[in-house]
C-alpha cells in the first residue's frame, strides 16, 4: 500500500525529529504512542507491557518518571524495550535530569507543571547536550493559572500560547528538537487547538484527547478528534488516552491509521453488512465469531461478512475474501468472485482456513484453485432466494408507492 496516495487533505508538512529509531514528523508515517500503566520500578512488569503494546501496534512507549526508583528502573528498561520510551515528566526537574542519565529517547514536559524558566532551559540544555527530543505538552487541565486568567479559560488560544512560551524558553538555549501537543478532554476545543496550532508552528504534533474516559465513549471521542485532524492532513504522532488497558490505545491508533489509509494494514480488518430481509443466517453472530477466530490471527487481511448472496459478494467485492449466507449454505468469495460453497455450520472455519492460504500463497493463486462448479451452485442459491423473497425483500418498492400517493 502507498499509504502517501490518499483522498484526504495533504498532510501538514513539518520539521522532522527522532524519537529513538522512530522518526516524528517531516515524511515519515504517523507513528502510534502509549503509556504504560505499571509503577516504572517494576522493571519485569512493565517490560512486560511495553512488549505487548509493541504487538499490539505502538511504535513509542512512554513511562512515568515521578521518584528516584522510576528513574532507576527506567534505566533497566531502556536497553531491553523493543520501541523507543518517552520519560513522562511533571513537576520535578530533577526527574527530567535523572530520566536523561537513565538514556530515555525523549522527555515529555508539562508546561503549567514544570514552570520555573530557568529549570526549563536547564532540562533544555540537557536534553540537547543527548540528542534527545522533548514534547511541549500542554493540558487544558494544568495550563498556567496567568493564562486562564488571561484568555478567560482553557480556550485553544490559551492552549497555544501555552506552547509558544516553553518553545520560547527552549529557543534562548539554540534547543529544537521539538513536538507539541495541545490536548482537551473536549473534543471541540481540542480540534481547534489543534488547527491553529497548525498554523502557528511548524514543529511535529502529536495528536490526542486527553482524559477520554472508558470504551466505548473514550473511544469515540479519541476518534473524533484524532480522526478529523488526520482528515485535514494535521498530525504526525498519536496516542489515544482510555481508561483501560493501554493495549487498547495501541490497536485503536493502529485500526484509526490503517482504515484512513495511513498506515499499511497489519491485522483484520473485518466488514460486515447491518443485515436485511434477505439474510438467512444471524450476522452479527457469525461476524462475531469470524472477528474472535480471525482476529487472533492478527493476518493483514480485509474480510468481509454479508448477510445475503443475492448482493453480499458484488457489494463486498473490494474485500480480500468473505462469504455470504445463503440457504443452510454460505458462499466463499475472493475479492467477489466465487471459490467455493460450504455449509452454514462450516462458515467461520471456511474464512478462517481460506484466509491463511492467502496469505501464505496470494490472492492470484487461490482464485486459480478455486471449485469452478462454485459459481454455478451460487448462482441456484442466488435465483432460489429471489424466488422465495423476490427482488424486493425489504418491501422499499411498496413504501416508495405510499410515498408518490401521499405527495400527490
Amino acid at each position: 500500500m502507498d499509504v502517501t496516495a490518499t483522498p484526504l487533505s495533504p498532510r501538514r508538512r513539518t520539521r522532522q525529529i527522532a524519537v529513538g529509531s522512530v522518526k516524528v514528523g517531516g515524511d515519515a508515517p504517523i507513528s502510534i504512542q502509549s503509556m504504560t500503566t505499571t509503577k516504572t520500578a517494576d522493571v519485569e512488569g512493565t517490560l512486560q507491557q511495553i512488549y505487548a503494546l509493541a504487538g499490539a501496534g505502538a511504535d513509542i512507549v512512554r513511562c512515568t518518571c515521578n521518584d528516584q526508583a522510576a528513574a532507576e528502573g527506567l534505566a533497566q528498561i531502556v536497553p531491553r524495550s523493543p520501541v523507543p520510551i518517552v520519560a513522562d515528566i511533571h513537576f520535578h526537574v530533577e526527574m527530567a535530569l535523572a530520566a536523561l542519565e537513565a538514556g530515555v529517547n525523549g522527555l515529555r514536559l508539562n508546561p503549567g507543571n514544570l514552570r520555573k524558566p530557568e529549570e526549563i532551559k536547564l532540562v533544555a540544555r540537557e536534553a540537547k547536550d543527548r540528542g534527545v527530543p522533548i514534547r511541549i505538552g500542554v493540558n487544558a487541565g494544568s495550563l498556567h493559572p496567568d493564562l486562564y486568567e488571561r484568555f478567560g479559560g482553557a480556550t485553544p488560544e490559551a492552549l497555544v500560547e501555552s506552547a509558544r512560551m516553553e518553545l520560547a524558553y527552549f529557543q534562548e538555549v539554540g534547543f529544537e528538537d521539538v513536538k507539541i501537543s495541545v490536548k482537551a478532554s473536549s473534543v471541540a476545543t481540542m480540534i481547534a487547538a489543534y488547527r491553529l496550532a497548525s498554523e502557528t508552528f511548524d514543529y511535529p504534533l502529536h495528536l490526542g484527547v486527553t482524559e477520554a474516559g472508558p470504551l466505548p465513549g473514550g473511544l469515540l471521542k479519541g476518534t473524533a478528534g484524532i480522526g478529523t485532524l488526520l482528515a485535514e492532513g494535521i498530525g504526525d504522532t498519536l496516542r489515544y488516552s482510555l481508561t483501560a488497558d493501554p493495549v487498547e490505545e495501541a490497536r485503536a491508533g493502529r485500526m484509526l491509521l490503517e482504515v484512513l489509509g495511513l498506515r499499511e494494514r497489519q491485522g483484520l480488518d473485518l466488514i460486515a453488512c447491518p443485515s436485511c430481509g434477505r439474510a438467512e443466517v444471524d450476522v452479527i453472530k457469525i461476524a462475531t465469531e469470524a472477528q474472535a477466530a480471525l482476529g487472533a490471527l492478527q493476518l493483514p487481511i480485509q474480510v468481509a461478512v454479508m448477510g445475503c448472496v443475492v448482493n453480499g459478494p458484488g457489494e463486498a467485492r473490494h474485500a480480500d475474501l468473505g462469504i455470504a449466507a445463503g440457504k443452510k449454505r454460505g458462499h466463499l468469495f475472493i475479492q467477489g468472485q466465487i471459490i467455493r460453497v460450504v455449509p452454514e455450520d462450516e462458515m467461520v472455519e471456511a474464512l478462517v482456513e481460506e484466509a491463511k492460504k492467502i496469505v501464505e500463497q496470494g490472492v492470484e493463486a487461490r482464485l486459480a484453485a478455486r471449485d469452478l462448479s462454485a459459481e454455478a451452485e451460487a448462482a441456484a442459491d442466488r435465483a432460489d432466494l429471489l424466488d422465495a423473497k423476490g427482488s424486493d425483500a425489504n418491501n422499499a418498492g411498496l413504501k416508495i408507492e405510499r410515498i408518490r400517493r401521499r405527495s400527490e
